[in-house]
């Protein structure tokens, strides 16, 4: 079932009873950065997408994960925030308005997120991870939840191993130092990972498609008082990324000629550049159910929500369900 996201044309129609599209303005967008990445929105924006459209996108600083963006768009320090699906669910649970406005990034064949061990180490499968530290990210976010899911698989609780927040760039530092058994590079950090790789010494131990099948990990997020306040260029934002998204996928070689020259501006490594393996997303930028479905369920079985407290459709807008929506 293909599905589209709220602010898209139908929810901003049915938020603010619009019957065609508002007259676009000049609006300025702040976001923050990853370290070793682009978004879909920035990609866009280097691209010339977003000229004519009266949007502009301000970086306000770096992210370290979904969770510290989602706050920031909560309190209102940005406009644009991002963060994996179970973030994303347990935000709004909580009551906070945000609405999707793409998928941030998917798994597939293509792009995934890896965990490693070092070559010699005894770790040999996902049945040997019990007790052993794990180096993530963030905690609350993809990684998080897929190694609690992988857990699950194993019969095992949250609590059989045990993770340490870690930035992209040192991933690899404390893999390799054995401060750390396992180092999980997100599917979003394809930079690092295939650095890390190359640098020889590293075993895949898995990666998230053997837990979770082709999925969307995350959602790019605006503030749903902005959109109502801003309907025409909210639809723009999400038309422009969507755009990028697949510029990305049909032209790689260009696309990492851009992130190189975007990380060599913020002070950081181009070279790593390189190893972007894609958004991995689907063609279009559109998500399905289960993309959704998958983890409120989750959240459902561990506690955190109710069951029925929420659905897939409102966080996402079945196409053809709703006025405007064809």
């Amino acid at each position: 079932m293909t599905i589209t996201f709220k602010p898209v044309l139908a929810a901003t129609a049915l938020m603010l009873g619009l019957s065609g599209p508002a007259l676009a303005e000049d609006v300025t967008l702040r976001f923050l950065t990853s370290h070793g990445g682009i978004s879909a929105h920035e990609l866009a924006h280097e691209l010339g997408y977003f000229e004519g459209t009266g949007i502009t996108l301000e970086p306000v600083g770096y992210s370290g994960g979904g969770p510290e963006s989602l706050f920031a768009l909560a309190s209102g320090s940005v406009e644009i925030g991002s963060a994996a699906t179970s973030a994303v669910i347990n935000a709004i649970a909580s009551g906070n308005e945000f609405i999707a406005a793409y998928p941030s990034g998917g798994i597939s064949d293509d792009v995934q997120s890896v965990f490693h061990v070092l070559e010699d180490s005894p770790i040999r499968s996902i049945k040997d991870i019990k007790g052993k530290t794990i180096a993530v990210n963030t905690l609350g976010a993809h990684l998080d939840y897929t190694i609690r899911e992988a857990l699950h698989q194993q019969g095992l609780p949250p609590s059989a191993v045990r993770l340490v927040v870690v930035p992209g760039p040192q991933l690899e530092q404390v893999l390799r130092s054995k401060q750390v058994d396992i180092a999980a590079f997100g599917n979003w950090q394809t930079t690092f990972e295939g650095a890390a790789r190359a640098n020889g010494g590293l075993r895949k131990l898995f990666d998230d498609t053997d837990v979770l099948g082709e999925i969307a990990v995350g959602f790019t997020l605006l503030r749903r008082d902005w959109a109502e306040a801003h309907p025409e260029a909210a639809r723009e934002f999400v038309e422009k990324s969507a755009k990028a998204i697949d510029y990305a996928r049909e032209n790689p070689e260009e696309t990492r000629a851009i992130i190189a020259r975007l990380l060599e501006a913020r002070g950081e490594n181009p070279d790593v550049a390189r190893y972007f393996a894609g958004f991995g997303v689907r063609e279009g930028g559109l998500p399905v159910e289960r993309d959704v479905q998958f983890w409120i369920d989750v959240l459902v079985r561990e506690g955190a929500l109710r069951e029925g407290q929420l659905r897939a459709a409102d966080i996402l807008l079945v196409t053809g369900d709703a006025p405007g929506t064809n």
